[in-house]
């Protein structure tokens, strides 16, 4: 499933040059990108489990034209220890990747853009209970975003989001997200 997924991303991304009827080459501009996330999950009271998360995420996409763009990630949290020393000490982190829907809506000044993404991502949560072992959980998640990004130069941008994404867990509902980051232009 999930590299089912990650290549119907890529094959998302290419298949617009394949179909190009209505796009020049000029059009197109494929990037690259780093964020940073802060993550504020929904944990369930009782699961002792750490509620923020800082974490990394790559991420290539295609602008198709000034308003429409579509973007394939994986983030990667960092680990979270909860009631250490304890015979309850939890370690948590988790791990996503999936793709996401842009729409660019430039503004006033040159160069910047108010941004509104949706999206679809696997997300893959590991619990390590220091008495009972560790476990897996694997969910697909909706994604919704706002936000903002500044053209530095015509192959360098900034952005800045919030996203909320929902999981439905019986542990974690959802998820806050706030990422800053930088776009390398092709």
């Amino acid at each position: 499933m999930k590299k089912t997924l990650l290549l119907a991303g890529v094959a998302c991304l290419f298949s617009f040059g394949a179909n190009a009827a209505d796009y020049s080459m000029k059009e197109l501009k494929p990037y690259v990108g780093l964020d940073y996330v802060y993550t504020n999950a929904n944990v369930k009271k009782d699961t002792h489990v750490k509620k923020d998360y800082n974490s990394l995420a790559i991420n290539a996409g295609i602008k198709m034209n000034d308003h429409i763009g579509l973007e394939a990630f994986f983030q990667q949290s960092g680990e979270r220890k909860s009631m250490k020393g304890t015979i309850h000490e939890i370690k948590s982190e988790f791990y996503a990747y999936g793709l996401d829907m842009y729409g660019y809506m430039p503004v006033g000044c040159d160069g910047m853009s108010l941004l509104g993404s949706l999206g679809l991502a696997n997300y893959n949560v590991k619990l390590k209970h220091y008495s009972a072992g560790s476990e897996d959980k694997q969910r697909m998640g909706y994604r919704a975003g706002i936000g903002a990004q500044y053209d530095f130069t015509e192959n360098l941008a900034g952005r800045l989001m919030y996203r909320y994404s929902y999981l439905g867990m019986k542990e974690l509902k959802n998820l806050n997200e706030i990422t800053a980051g930088i776009r390398y232009t092709f």
